[in-house]
Parts: C-alpha cells; sequence; structure tokens
C-alpha cells in the first residue's frame, strides 16, 4: 500500500487530491501547444491538390482545403504542404518574400517586408522528407500554421496572410497548373 495505517481518512484525501492534482496538471501540460488545424474548419473538405516541382524536382504535395466549393478565397480555408525534400527555414522565409514581392500589384515598402519577413522567420520551422505543414487562412485576423496538428503560430497580419496564400493562388502564381489544380479547376 502507498500509505501506511497511521495515515488518516484526511491525510489520505490530502494525498490523493495533491496526486490527481499533479496527474492533470502533467496531461494539460502535455497537451499544451497542440491544436488541430481541422478543428477550425470542420466542414472543410480537399478541393483539390498536386504536386509542386523544380526542374523536374518534386517539392511538395500541395492540397487545398475549404468549406467552400467553388473556391471563395474571402472564406477561410488551409494548404497543407506535404514535403519530399529538406529545406532551411531560411530558405522558405526567403522565397516567401521573394514571391510575395513578386505578385505584389504596387512595391511593398521595405518596413513592411522587413516586418514580414521576422514573422514568417518566427512562424516557419526547418522541413525535412514527410513533413507537414498547414496554413490556414482567416479573414478578417491572419492565418495560423502548424506543423501536422502542433500550433507553430499565430499571425495576426491580414495583409501578410492573404500576400503569403497569394504564392499558390493568385492568378499570377508562378505554378498556373498547381494553382488550377487546387482550387478545382482541373483535374
Amino acid at each position: 500500500m502507498w500509505f501506511n495505517s497511521s495515515c488518516t481518512s484526511a491525510k489520505r484525501r490530502r494525498l490523493l487530491g495533491a496526486a490527481l492534482l499533479c496527474a492533470f496538471m502533467a496531461a494539460a501540460n502535455a497537451t499544451a501547444g497542440v491544436a488541430d488545424w481541422r478543428a477550425l474548419l470542420p466542414q472543410a473538405q480537399a478541393l483539390g491538390g498536386g504536386d509542386m516541382t523544380w526542374f523536374g524536382l518534386r517539392i511538395y504535395r500541395a492540397t487545398l482545403w475549404s468549406a467552400s466549393r467553388p473556391f471563395d478565397a474571402a472564406q477561410p480555408f488551409a494548404l497543407q504542404l506535404s514535403y519530399y525534400r529538406s529545406i532551411s527555414r531560411e530558405r522558405l522565409v526567403r522565397t516567401s518574400i521573394d514571391e510575395i514581392r513578386r505578385l505584389s500589384p504596387a512595391p511593398l515598402p521595405a518596413p513592411t517586408l522587413t516586418r514580414w519577413e521576422a514573422l514568417l522567420n518566427t512562424a516557419f520551422v526547418d522541413v525535412a522528407d514527410g513533413d507537414e505543414l498547414t496554413g490556414v487562412y482567416l479573414p478578417g485576423s491572419g492565418m495560423r500554421l502548424y506543423d501536422r496538428q502542433r500550433l507553430l503560430a499565430e499571425v495576426n497580419d491580414e495583409a501578410l496572410a492573404r500576400a503569403f496564400f497569394d504564392i499558390w493562388l493568385n492568378p499570377d502564381s508562378r505554378d498556373q497548373r498547381l494553382r488550377q489544380r487546387l482550387i478545382g479547376a482541373q483535374p
């Protein structure tokens, strides 16, 4: 027995209460920081997807999730990227900022780009073959980024969120075929 016979009933209850409190706190700490992006989009379905390639090399598989069909970029959605290759966080940030700059209809102010780069640098992680990152667009607030089901960052900058997802969804995106597949316009 974990207590001796000299323990009173009150002492046993306090010990049991303390043990239960410790167990509860351990369980709460184990789930802290864990979040499921699907809870934000419970009705979401995969609209489409395809591989992003560069000179014939597969970089990642992209899947667009949304509750609205046809796709409506003004509604919440998720873009899931399943990587085939290792890419450093620095390269992901640099490539994202370069594409945001390229797609912008007007030159973006240097302080804005610097702030966005810092936000992405904080939010992104290095990726390897088999990793899965998901970005969830939340109109009116910004985006949340997940590593599988673990919340990496909440970015409360709607302009950055729109510019970031434009990398894949803008009519002038670098891979038009992938864009068409993502939004379900092409099989």
